[in-house]
């Protein structure tokens, strides 16, 4: 899995891991839509397993579909590589596999996480996962180091392009840097800032993230009352189509391969917001 396989923009969405089989055509049509479109790449968000992938993947013909990201606490590595071998079987080379450590707040098992992902992915090497087709939700020096060691790149969540650029030269070369950025397609500030703070809100509970503000430079007064204006406009891309363009480039020239873009609106957590994507495909040319 390289590269060239995810090409330079995806779409992140949880949406598209719907597990309700009466939305199944509707997912299938959204991913259909989006390789025609020319993304590269769909990012399932949420705990999301192999078998969110399937249907999607069996709906469009040369879309790579990736976990963004699978909690190592939620799937066993066992069932997780079985279910990769069967569809590498029927689909080769069309998966990536994202793993995380998730957060403590979230997993009751959290413990040691470093230690917890290198046995993780011993128990897929030994079932016969190549490092090749799995990325690793790194933030911190030491996962980014093992993204580099044992996996084919990262896929980091909620960063900026400064992170990105540490990131890379962790990873170095050859190894695939596919950031997340979340998108909000709004040119006023007072709307655009105050959709972001109510999706950030969650985000802002939660140890890993905020320790990686904190090391990139934020401080605690950043991180209070939903996040300050400085915060909001580093890792959310808003503004009019030359803004949110330049905010994508922005994490290219700061060593990105690809780019996994959400589309935040005011809609619930699961919509497919189709439009958005449509609008995003255009300004990206």
């Amino acid at each position: 899995m390289g590269i060239q396989h995810t090409g330079r923009h995806g779409i992140w969405s949880m949406g598209l891991r719907a597990e309700d089989p009466a939305r199944r055509g509707e997912l299938a049509e959204a991913a259909v839509e989006l390789e025609e479109l020319g993304f590269g790449a769909i990012w399932l968000g949420g705990s999301s397993a192999v078998r969110h992938a399937v249907p999607l993947i069996e709906a469009t013909t040369r879309l790579t579909v990736a976990t963004g990201i699978q909690s190592i606490w939620q799937y066993e590595a066992g069932d997780t590589a079985a279910e990769y071998a069967a569809l590498e079987t029927a689909h080769p080379g069309r998966f990536l596999l994202g793993l995380g450590v998730s957060h403590a707040k979230l997993a009751d098992q959290y413990r040691r996480p470093y230690s917890a992902m290198v046995a993780y992915l011993d128990a897929l090497d030994a079932a016969g996962v190549p490092a090749e087709r799995r990325v690793l939700a790194a933030l911190g020096p030491r996962m980014l180091r093992l993204s580099r060691d044992r996996a084919a790149g990262s896929h980091p969540y909620l960063v900026t392009p400064e992170h990105t650029a540490q990131a890379r030269e962790a990873l170095g070369e050859g190894r695939l840097l596919a950031p997340e950025l979340k998108v909000i397609l709004e040119t006023d500030p007072t709307r655009a800032r105050a959709t972001a703070r109510a999706h950030l809100s969650f985000y802002l509970g939660l140890p890993n993230y905020t320790n990686t503000f904190l090391r990139l430079g934020f401080t605690e007064d950043d991180l209070t009352d939903g996040g300050s204006d400085r915060l909001i406009d580093a890792v959310y891309a808003w503004g009019d189509e030359n803004r949110i363009r330049s905010r994508v480039d922005e994490f290219h020239a700061a060593g990105a391969d690809h780019v996994a873009l959400q589309v935040i609106d005011e809609g619930p957590g699961d919509a497919l917001p189709r439009e958005g994507w449509r609008r995003l495909a255009a300004l990206l040319g």
